[in-house]
């Protein structure tokens, strides 16, 4: 059986006073609860370290939010996997939408990234999902079918069932829109298919997330759906209650 799993995309928010206050308010709310979703975190950069010792000995996994897709050299500004494992991250996202539209990260850049952090030992959240202009256009499977076979092309297949799929419609990103549960749940269903069609053995294990404007509003219908595993989640992750009842409700 699948474990749910909610990870929190904190994006280029907070300070270092309101990322304490964030993580602290996360860990006491959790307590000594034993959900059945398993938590992660994904903080700026800057802030990894602090919430990487204030995550110590709880629940909750620390993430980044990206990562280089070179193992090191004159790469200003940017952060390998080696420093990431450093800080005791255990998963990474690639190919957030955000990053694809606005540092035009191609698939083959995904791809590299999504191959560097299994290498060194951590769990990539590959995101993966369609334009509005895509969807009207009916050619939402097609282009998640182009993202998730570049890694496929890049790591093989098998890899896929060792890391973790968000699927996020940008057109539902920040927008306050959403996928009906039935629209998230029919593109899981064809990206664990097409999974399947390749490693019949490891799909089923695979977890799939939806990403988009999750709140505690919708949570539960989303997380209802049997090809949901859980959220990605952005700005609801940012409110600690907001983020556990979210937590609370993938079951």
């Amino acid at each position: 059986m699948r474990r749910p799993l909610v990870a929190g995309n904190w994006k280029m928010n907070g300070t270092l006073t309101a990322v304490e206050a964030l993580t602290k308010g996360i860990v006491d709310g959790l307590g000594t609860e034993e959900g059945a979703a398993e938590a992660v975190v994904c903080p700026p950069f800057v802030y990894l370290e602090t919430v990487s010792m204030l995550l110590r000995g709880t629940g909750v996994s620390l993430g980044a939010q990206t990562v280089s897709e070179h193992e090191r050299g004159a790469y200003t500004g940017e952060v390998s996997v080696g420093m990431l494992a450093d800080f005791g991250c255990r998963y990474v996202i690639v190919g957030h939408s955000e990053r694809r539209e606005l540092y035009g990260e191609t698939d083959a850049v995904v791809a590299e990234k999504y191959w560097r952090v299994q290498s060194a030992g951590m769990v990539p959240i590959l995101c993966v999902g369609e334009t509005l202009a895509e969807r009207e256009a009916g050619e939402t499977e097609a282009v998640v079918a182009r993202q998730v076979d570049a890694v496929i092309d890049r790591a093989g297949a098998d890899s896929l069932s060792h890391g973790v799929i968000a699927y996020e419609p940008v057109w539902a990103i920040g927008t306050g829109r959403n996928a009906s549960p039935r629209q998230a749940n029919a593109v899981h269903e064809f990206i664990r298919d097409r999974v399947c069609a390749l490693v019949p053995a490891n799909a089923d294990d695979m977890r799939i997330v939806y990403g988009g404007s999750v709140k505690s509003s919708n949570c539960e219908a989303l997380f209802a759906m049997p090809e949901i595993d859980g959220g990605l989640i952005g700005g609801a992750s940012l409110d600690p209650d907001e983020f556990l009842e979210i937590l609370r409700a993938a079951v």
